[in-house]
């Protein structure tokens, strides 16, 4: 049985960590996304992954399924070949940027509302016990530079 060792092990594992993290993945299930991104265009096969992250036949296949079901991989085969090489499905990142974006402009829409309040108080309040609003002003300055930016990167995406 081979396995995975080098500079892709070491980024699988960092990457697995981090989609456990973030996007509360299974270890196993973590660890498979990581490595069908690692590998790219070409796809990685049942088999690989077996031997590769050391699993069960059944763990991996478990959650394979479930990563399809998500949406986060998909698959596809070669004329003559009767395996499926997995992939990352490309509408992940796009779902994902989509989200994030959506999460920011809540975030921005709450502070902007926060600070109508504040402004509205301090016309009522001393000088010493205005409302200080910079903090307010930039966030929502930085989330607009952040949207653009995450927008820009998304539309790379789709037109790759």
């Amino acid at each position: 049985m081979k396995t995975m060792d080098g500079k892709k092990g070491e980024l699988v594992e960092k990457l697995g960590i981090h989609f456990e993290r973030k996007k509360q993945m299974a270890p196993v299930a973590a660890r498979i996304f990581s490595y069908v991104i690692l590998t790219g265009k070409q796809g990685t096969t049942f088999e690989d992954l077996v031997s590769n992250l050391c699993a069960s036949k059944s763990t991996i296949s478990t959650h394979l399924n479930h990563l399809q079901d998500l949406k986060k991989i998909t698959y596809f085969t070669k004329t003559g070949d009767r395996k499926k090489y997995f992939i990352m499905d490309h509408d992940t990142m796009i779902r994902d940027i989509g989200n994030l974006i959506e999460e920011w402009k809540s975030e921005q829409q709450l502070h902007l509302e926060i600070m109508d309040f504040k402004r509205d108080a301090n016309k009522n309040l001393s000088d010493e016990n205005k409302f200080d609003l910079q903090f307010h002003e930039s966030f929502v300055e930085f989330h607009d530079e952040a949207i653009k930016s995450i927008n820009k990167l998304k539309e790379t995406i789709v037109n790759n």
